[in-house]
């Protein structure tokens, strides 16, 4: 069944890309001049790249050692790519589709003149920057809560970033207890899994973490068989400084293999960034 489709342009020239479970805003920039026509040019290009990913969901709900020989789509290469690069057996490429999604648009603008492009899909935000275009990016402690919590400066160092959050409370189902897991990477598509991963690395046996199979919260979901956390009750300080540790861990190591430039984990308030969020925080 088709989804009802929507653009509008949001104070100050931004442009809101509505269409089934998908919400994109587009910022479109040449300089500091917004370009709210270029956004809903934008807008549209990200309607087709949703129809382009449910047409293949089957697909793209599957487990993969590598990319099929035969298989064409770069969308869904990308996702897949992004997931084999992360490593994590569990992980599908949905784990990518969103950051994917907002990847697409956001090189859809800057390949039509934009000097700054940010897409935000729900919290999986794609950057690209031109000349000397910078931007910040607000950091929150819980992904389904709007309070930011911290800061951080990009800029045109690097033409393309990508910023993506997941945890508890998300969009997504997640296996850890990480009330956020806030990745940088050098594509929204690449953050994305790599958040996933993060968020589920910061699983810990307690007894107030209650966990149930995937099927049993969404038939639809692409890993089922799997535990997925449903809710998690008061934590020690202990057992939260173990699921930070966990979720740092594992960043740390995508970090090594230049997969990530950096990450930032909470778990009920508690919380550590490695060296590149230290490094970018804005006072």
């Amino acid at each position: 069944m088709p989804y009802e489709k929507a653009i509008n342009v949001l104070h100050g020239g931004a442009v809101m890309a509505e269409c089934g479970p998908m919400r994109l805003v587009i910022s479109a920039f040449v300089g500091k001049m917004p370009q709210p026509e270029m956004g809903k040019r934008a807008a549209e290009e990200s309607f087709k790249y949703l129809e382009q990913v449910a047409h293949l969901r089957d697909l793209l709900g599957r487990r993969y050692t590598e990319i099929p020989e035969d298989l064409e789509d770069s969308l869904a290469v990308k996702m897949i790519r992004s997931v084999l690069a992360i490593g994590d057996q569990d992980l599908t490429p949905m784990a990518a589709v969103a950051g994917t999604i907002s990847d697409a648009v956001a090189d859809f603008l800057v390949n039509r003149g934009m000097t700054r492009a940010v897409v935000d899909n729900g919290g999986d935000v794609a950057v690209r920057l031109v000349a000397d275009a910078s931007v910040t990016v607000g950091i929150r402690q819980k992904v389904d809560k709007q309070e930011i919590s911290n800061v951080i400066a990009l800029d045109s160092k690097l033409p393309s970033w990508g910023v993506t959050t997941s945890g508890l409370g998300g969009r997504s189902l997640t296996r850890g207890v990480a009330s956020a897991s806030t990745v940088v990477a050098g594509t929204a598509s690449l953050a994305d899994a790599a958040a996933t991963a993060i968020a589920n690395a910061s699983f810990v046996e307690d007894e107030h973490v209650i966990q149930r199979l995937a099927e049993e919260i969404d038939p639809e979901t692409d890993i089922a068989g799997l535990p997925v956390t449903v809710k998690v009750g008061p934590l020690s300080e202990e057992t939260k400084a173990m699921a930070v540790s966990k979720a740092i861990g594992r960043a740390k190591e995508l970090i090594e293999k230049d997969i990530i430039f950096g990450a930032y984990v909470a778990v009920q308030g508690k919380v550590a960034m490695t060296d590149f969020f230290k490094e970018r925080l804005v006072e």
